[in-house]
């Protein structure tokens, strides 16, 4: 049995509450490296080029800090044509852990496309599941606490977990030379309860997740007379009462290196990595912090893989062979 150490206990504490009081918190998870995922904010962002999109990476946070956030996320998104009208699909998979508390997201996408400007506007959704955890059975208080009673309804003392129905709406906005899009998730507040012997009855405990609202955005800027481009890009989210956002700049060359720096507000500083042969991709980035925590963190890492494939979308049989033997 592990001990629970101090952040656990605080997230007991805030997370999982009893019936008369519901906690809030932002569920999303931080990834340096957005630019590389815009359908995990916007579900309209699937389906925007004429390729299958496959992405898998890890988020450690805070590393040095023990229990800190540990995120896992995969995701893949392409278009389809339905008669003349084009689509895109998806599906995405986040899980969170953080000492004995773990979230789960997975949702099905779709948006759909619209020709304007020069460009292609895509509305889309998410529909998917919410799921939270809480390992309450490898909670030990020490002895002599002086802010908790082993008696205390406010700490699990078994795995409690529940389930809830989410839901994601966006607007994505694609021009040749950039994209921008906004978005809300969590549309509903999906509200999870939990309870310790899983009749819903005795011992309840509910987490409830805010809405967020996003605005993405990225260029590409060729660098005339070079092999190089210049791709800025930008996140910012707010859940209605905090707003924070994220800049980031990097240079690509001949489309195949890319180096870049990244600055959080009032929090990190990122230097940023990625290569992209044929069809295979691969990104690295660190943070630095520059709030109070780096007195405690060495900083974060964030690693990326991903493979695209190219898909006809032309008219049925357009590359249809024909019989040497009546050519």
């Amino acid at each position: 049995m592990l001990h629970c150490r101090p952040i656990s206990i605080l997230l007991a504490v805030i997370l999982c509450c009893s019936t008369a009081f519901v906690a809030r918190a932002q569920v999303d998870a931080q990834f340096t490296q957005y630019f590389e995922v815009p359908s995990y904010y916007n579900a309209a962002a699937t389906g925007t080029s004429d390729y299958l999109n496959i992405r898998a990476g890890s988020r450690m946070q805070w590393t040095g800090i023990p229990n800190a956030p540990v995120t896992f996320l995969a995701l893949g998104e392409m278009p389809l044509k339905l008669g003349s009208k084009r689509i895109g699909v998806g599906l995405v998979l986040q899980q969170e852990s953080m000492g004995l508390y773990k979230n789960m997201t997975f949702g099905a996408q779709g948006s759909y496309k619209l020709k304007l400007w020069k460009g292609e506007l895509s509305i889309g959704f998410q529909l998917g599941l919410f799921d939270e955890s809480f390992k309450g059975s490898e909670v030990i208080l020490p002895d002599g606490d002086d802010f908790h009673e082993s008696t205390d309804d406010g700490i699990p003392t078994t795995d409690v977990h529940g389930t809830s129905f989410d839901l994601e709406i966006g607007a994505f906005y694609t021009h040749r030379y950039f994209r921008a899009g906004i978005s809300v998730t969590h549309v509903n507040e999906p509200a999870v309860t939990m309870s310790t012997d899983g009749s819903g009855t005795e011992n309840e405990y509910e987490f409830k997740a805010g809405r967020i609202a996003y605005f993405i955005a990225d260029g590409n800027i060729p660098v005339k007379n070079t092999l190089f481009e210049i791709q800025p890009s930008m996140l910012v989210k707010t859940d209605f009462t905090f707003t924070t956002a994220e800049f980031t700049v990097r240079a690509r060359y001949k489309k195949f290196l890319t180096a870049g720096l990244g600055y959080r507000y009032n929090d990190a500083v990122s230097l940023i990595l990625g290569a992209q042969y044929k069809d295979f991709f691969i990104g690295y980035s660190y943070d630095y912090p520059v709030s109070a925590i780096s007195r405690v963190s060495n900083g974060s890492h964030e690693v990326w893989a991903g493979y695209r494939l190219k898909l006809d979308l032309g008219e049925k049989n357009r590359h249809k062979h024909k019989s040497i033997r009546i050519m």
